[in-house]
């Protein structure tokens, strides 16, 4: 490579020769794939529909690659029974109906996993060099998290026994996310009108929690929390054979990471009936427990609504209700809200707290070993869903969110690679 010419400070010569080099590289692979003519398969070849495509010469495209853009000239065949054209090197190195690179569609979908599409636009210019405009990456990154979509109902493996944990926790929550107008048309909501701005996206999330603190008590395994969600229903119908799609999709989860063959199953939910409904149907030997940090948080809420947030007595008040809680004082506890009752959120605090207080028999399940508020459901809403489709000025449809929901789960749950080796397998690009 000649550096004649590149001069300034070390970045400058870092970037100036980064660029040449990607560029060298760039007409390497271009001419290496230009020179085999391999995918030219005679003057004929079968297509799919059954009959025969004829060759029509050889066509170019130009690609968006990590290496920049690439120009290759690909054997064309066309079919006059079924009017359509295809290229076999496209097949077969998985371009097909896409003008990105394998590469370059895994480093905007790994990005725009992380970031928004604009960010991950941002980041793919100043780390790679690579000018993609936002909305490449919107379409490569909703089409791909479309894959991982459909990839996730057709790929759940048990593991082995040795790799179960004697206990596997399965957290279930609830989040909505600010959807387009068109969305939600007829759908009611908590608007003052009775509309909705929001759809509700459920989560599942599994972890084990081996792990023990100075206090002994259980902690998180680290790397062991596993996630899937979508906007789907949780509902079923008693006249339905099957279960609903999110009960389908919390089912896969729990077999990939090996839940019904664990000794101990815990179902972990803030609360919500739908959640408990879903673990006397699908996990009935499992222990129910009520998040403790959402009892907690909602207590705070109560004391908000009494006293004020800035008030020295709402400190003072939600603090002996969260020990009295923590010691499973909960007539105490009961009675303090009682004493509230004019406050409507109080009273709906006392009847949460009736219908679920065998779920927060907390020193009773810490003598057990058992997670009673790992921070997992909380860490999950917010983490996978909410910094990423929750941000100023996002407006989803239904699909888009469950696209990008798809590509982000598979991301933070270590399962993007695996997906990645299937895809290369199918279009022949690995």
């Amino acid at each position: 490579m000649n550096l004649t010419g590149i001069s300034g400070d070390f970045e400058a010569i870092e970037m100036a020769v980064r660029t040449k080099a990607l560029k060298l590289a760039g007409r390497i692979v271009e001419k290496q794939l230009n020179d085999d003519h391999t995918d030219h398969k005679g003057s004929s070849t079968p297509c799919q529909c059954g009959a025969v495509a004829i060759y029509a010469g050889r066509h170019p495209k130009t690609f968006m690659s990590i290496l920049g853009e690439i120009t290759l000239k690909r054997a064309y065949y066309h079919c006059a029974q079924c009017g359509e054209g295809f290229f076999p090197r496209d097949r077969a190195i998985g371009v097909t109906g896409t003008s990105l690179s394998p590469g370059l569609t895994r480093m905007i979908g790994i990005s725009a996993a992380m970031v928004s599409f604009a960010e991950a636009s941002e980041l793919l210019l100043a780390v790679g060099g690579l000018h993609v405009p936002n909305k490449t990456v919107e379409r490569a990154a909703k089409s791909l998290g479309a894959e991982i979509f459909v990839d996730e109902r057709t790929h759940a493996v048990a593991p082995p026994i040795q790799e179960i944990a004697p206990t596997m926790y399965v957290g279930l929550d609830g989040t909505g996310i600010p959807m387009r107008s068109e969305e939600l048309t007829g759908r009611k909501g908590k608007q003052a009108d009775g509309s909705a701005k929001t759809r509700e996206v459920k989560l599942c999330a599994v972890w084990s929690a081996e792990s023990r603190d100075r206090e002994n008590h259980p902690l998180r395994d680290e790397g062991s929390v596993s996630y899937s969600g979508a906007i789907e229903s949780a509902a079923c119908r008693d006249i339905d054979t099957t279960p609903s799609a999110f009960a389908q999709r919390v089912l896969r989860e729990a077999l990939r990471r090996g839940v019904p063959e664990a000794p101990r199953q815990v179902v972990i939910g803030d609360g919500a009936q739908w959640i408990w409904n879903f673990a006397d149907e699908h996990f009935p030997s499992a222990v129910q427990i009520v998040d403790r940090f959402h009892v907690k948080e909602y207590l705070c809420r109560v004391g908000k609504a009494i006293y004020g947030p800035d008030a020295d007595l709402y400190t003072q008040w939600y603090r002996k209700r969260h020990q009295e809680l923590d010691e499973e004082r909960f007539d105490d506890l009961l009675d303090a809200l009682s004493s509230h009752t004019s406050s409507n959120e109080a009273q709906q605090c006392i009847e949460y707290l009736r219908k679920n207080r065998h779920r927060m028999r907390y020193c009773f399940f810490e003598k057990m070993g058992l997670c009673t508020s790992s921070g997992v459901l909380e860490a999950g809403c917010k983490t996978v869903i909410g910094n990423r489709l929750k941000r100023s000025g996002m407006r989803w449809s239904t699909n888009g969110a469950n696209y990008i929901i798809a590509l982000r789960c598979s991301k933070l749950s270590g399962r993007f690679e695996d997906f990645w080796e299937r895809r290369c397998a199918h279009t022949g690009a690995a």
